[in-house]
């Protein structure tokens, strides 16, 4: 996926947006960049941060950067920020951003004579093409309604400007974006979490649609929100950082509401609670608070140098990296009976993985307790699991060995409960060699996160959406 962090501020704001960007390193892992506007233009630096950190990479770059607007952004997809010349002048744009048309919005630029410099095995750079539809406008505001609408999927965006930066959060609102501010300095985060450290309180958080201009004095509105808003629940599962909240909602808080209501309804017994690091540690803690089992760690995280489960490109690598880097504690485990969160199941071969050492050190039983409903719809909005065929995800597999390639029974597989459902979980359950599975019921997801169904985006397990 990705995530972007723009200041404009009285004073030099390059240490700034370093630090709020490098915040956003566990929501990308291919890309890392800055543009920086001075009185000389624009200077940007993009790195590779598949094998580094963004931080790490970028840091012999700041000695050449100064100025007192800037953005940074860490990406999954493409390299940016990019520099766009046009008749509303020299910009640099960051995007967080699926596009599902990309393909027909290119081929609808080239019919009308654009061309583009940044592409690859074919492939435009979304970033460039939603800078190119953005130029079509007679301002930057009428240029990003217009780039809003004909995108299909979702598009946040930041615009560096010789007077200030753009902010506009996606249609939707499926991704986040927060303004902060202190004394003569002005922001905007994809997390919130990127603020507080450096000073910034937490202003307001956009609406679906809405556009501001920020300038070291203010936030300016220049479009208003929409009145449909469907953000990813997935932001509070996983993506985001605890510390972080969207919507005026934090993610640990919503994490040990998952927990609790996952808790409240279970009657396995167990000899302790454990989450499998990191996000399903929320999750566990929830869970052993509410049934007052103890809470213990018998994985434990090595991170000096396996500090990415995702970052090689090559799934078989990451399932290695991913294994590598959680040791067992076997004195923990041998004898005992365990129960352990997660955030989700998506292919299952990690989790798989974790489970047979559990046995193999000796463990009784093992039950896994899911924060979410099976995933059984690819998502259509965001990067997650974009890479992956429908059969990949564990719960579609599943269902694929019960019915085939019919697909006609999938609303009851997403129903909680119902005897579709439980014969998937159940073949997931024998899959992985658990002793109990168990996922959370939608109803109570939603209830735990604290929005109206009708606001968020619950596509990946139930197939809802405004699309």
């Amino acid at each position: 996926m990705g995530g972007f962090f723009g200041c404009t501020s009285k004073t030099d704001c390059v240490m700034d947006v370093f630090y709020g960007t490098d915040y956003h390193s566990h929501l990308g892992t291919k890309r890392g960049g800055m543009a920086v506007r001075n009185s000389t233009g624009i200077k940007k630096t993009i790195k590779n941060i598949e094998n580094d950190y963004f931080r790490s990479k970028l840091n012999a770059d700041l000695p050449q950067l100064d100025g007192k607007i800037a953005i940074g952004v860490i990406s999954d997809t493409d390299s940016q920020p990019l520099i766009i010349g046009s008749h509303l002048g020299t910009f640099a744009i960051a995007t967080v951003a699926r596009i599902n048309n990309l393909e027909e919005l290119t081929r609808q630029a080239y019919a009308r004579g654009f061309h583009f410099s940044e592409a690859a095995e074919g492939l435009v750079s979304p970033t460039e093409l939603v800078g190119m539809l953005i130029a079509q406008g007679a301002t930057f505001e009428e240029g990003i309604a217009h780039a809003q609408d004909v995108i299909r999927g979702s598009c946040s965006i930041l615009i560096l400007t010789d007077k200030g930066i753009y902010a506009a959060r996606d249609k939707l609102g499926r991704t986040p974006v927060i303004i902060g501010s202190k004394d003569g300095a002005y922001v905007a985060s994809s997390e919130s979490c990127a603020l507080f450290n450096l000073g910034y309180d937490v202003e307001n958080y956009l609406g679906p649609g809405e556009i501001v201009f920020l300038t070291p004095d203010g936030c300016e509105r220049r479009q208003a929100p929409g009145d449909r808003m469907q953000i990813c629940s997935f932001f509070w599962v996983y993506y985001g950082y605890p510390a972080s909240g969207y919507e005026g909602i934090n993610v640990e808080a919503v994490r040990y509401r998952c927990g609790r209501a996952l808790a409240q309804n279970d009657t396995v017994s167990a000899d302790f609670v454990s989450g499998i690091p990191d996000s399903g540690i929320g999750h566990a803690i929830g869970y052993a608070n509410t049934k007052q089992i103890p809470y213990i760690r018998p994985f434990v995280k090595y991170t000096p140098t396996w500090p990415r489960s995702f970052m090689p490109g090559e799934q078989r690598i990451r399932d290695l990296v991913a294994r590598m880097k959680l040791i067992p504690v076997q004195a923990l485990i041998e004898g005992k009976r365990g129960l352990f969160c997660d955030d989700s199941i998506v292919r299952g071969t990690q989790l798989r993985d974790n489970i047979k050492v559990l046995f193999d050190f000796g463990a009784r039983e093992v039950h896994m307790r899911l924060a979410c409903p099976t995933l059984i719809f690819p998502c259509e909005f965001l990067n997650f699991s974009t890479s992956r065929a429908t059969l990949d995800l564990i719960g579609r597999k599943m269902i694929h060995r019960l019915e085939g390639d019919a697909v006609a029974h999938m609303a009851e597989y997403a129903k909680a409960g119902s005897e579709k459902n439980l014969a998937m979980v159940d073949l997931i359950r024998k899959e992985l060699k658990l002793t109990s599975l168990v996922y959370q019921k939608l109803d109570d997801l939603v209830a735990a996160i604290g929005l109206p169904k009708e606001k968020l985006c619950t596509h990946c397990w139930d197939n809802s959406s405004y699309f």
